[in-house]
Formats: C-alpha cells, structure tokens, sequence
C-alpha cells in the first residue's frame, strides 16, 4: 500500500506544532492511522562575530544561533485527506515536504 512522508521544518517551534496539530486532526476526522509527529534532531547554526568593527579595544563577541526545528509523519496515501492537508494555511516560517513512497 503506498504511504506518504510529510516531513516539517521550521524556526518557530509553536507555529510548527500547530501545524502538526491540525494534520493531526486531520487525520483523526478522516479515520486514518497517523505515525508520529517524529521529533527530528534539531540543527544548530552558531555564528560568533566581534562586535567592534576595527580590531581595536575589548575583545568582546557576538554569538548568534538559529534552530531548525523538524517533524516527520507517516501516513496510508488517502487522497480526501491529503487534499485537506494540502489546503491548509500554512505559515511562511513552516516549510513543508511532501512525499509518496511505495
């Protein structure tokens, strides 16, 4: 039976989560069973810079980091639940990947 993986990123945590939140429901209302949402690992980008921008004075940094949060969820390849799911409002923050296995 053909799946398909919806995999979710973003760096708002909250935004992602109600976004899972209503494919859940979703899911839920059209009587489909629903793997995950699967916490991915969360990706860390670091980057230090000097605040003074000659050189001189305090050696004094800046230290900036952005997380990527990712979700993954599995689920039987029903075509009225997927063309709800693709309907939904989904935040510029929130990226979304949709893909049909075999």
């Amino acid at each position: 039976m053909a799946r398909t993986r919806i995999k979710l990123a973003s760096t708002d945590v909250d935004k992602l989560n109600e976004i899972v939140n209503a494919i859940k429901d979703i899911t839920s209302k059209g009587g489909i069973a629903l793997r995950g949402p699967i916490p991915l690992p969360t990706k860390k980008l670091k980057i230090t810079t000097r605040k003074s921008p000659c050189g001189d004075g305090k050696a004094s940094f800046d230290r900036f980091e952005m997380r990527i949060h990712k979700r993954l969820l599995d689920l039987p390849a029903d075509e009225r639940v997927l063309h709800n799911i693709m309907r939904l409002a989904i935040p510029k923050e929130v990226n979304v990947e949709i893909e049909m296995l075999s």
